[in-house]
């Protein structure tokens, strides 16, 4: 009985040949992180505070938080509950809805936004590079 050959690994190649050469595309810069909502939040309240010329102390009181806990959620490190955002807006002077739209109005983009579908059919912003591709 003669043996059967033994099929033998070659690395870097496939079973069907050599693997293609990957080029190097074009270099694409990175675009810059879009601010999370908490971090503008902060922004914004820490810039309504300073225009009703309130202290930290102040404002977290009349909130009924802690002062520290309004410092972070001012720099962006807390997501505070609608809760507590609404009580800190309060403390200042506006509504939970005024800042919303506040909030919402520097988060949203200065150009118009390209929507696909996914695979469920549902609608979704196409990603950067297409939003780049289609504008131009």
């Amino acid at each position: 009985m003669s043996e059967a050959p033994r099929l033998h690994v070659v690395p870097g190649e496939h079973v069907r040949g050599p693997r293609p050469e990957k080029r190097p595309g074009p270099r694409q810069e990175p675009a810059a992180p879009e601010p999370l909502w908490r971090e503008v939040l902060g922004e914004q309240l820490r810039e309504l505070r300073r225009r009703n010329q309130k202290t930290l102390a102040e404002t977290a009181a009349r909130a009924g938080i802690s002062p520290q806990y309004l410092s972070e959620v001012e720099r962006g490190l807390k997501e505070p509950s609608s809760e507590m955002i609404a009580a800190v807006a309060g403390a200042l002077g506006t509504t939970l809805g005024g800042l919303t739209e506040s909030v919402a109005a520097e988060l949203r983009p200065t150009h118009e936004v390209s929507w696909r579908r996914d695979e469920f059919g549902a609608r979704r912003s196409a990603p950067g590079p297409v939003l780049l591709a289609l504008a131009a």
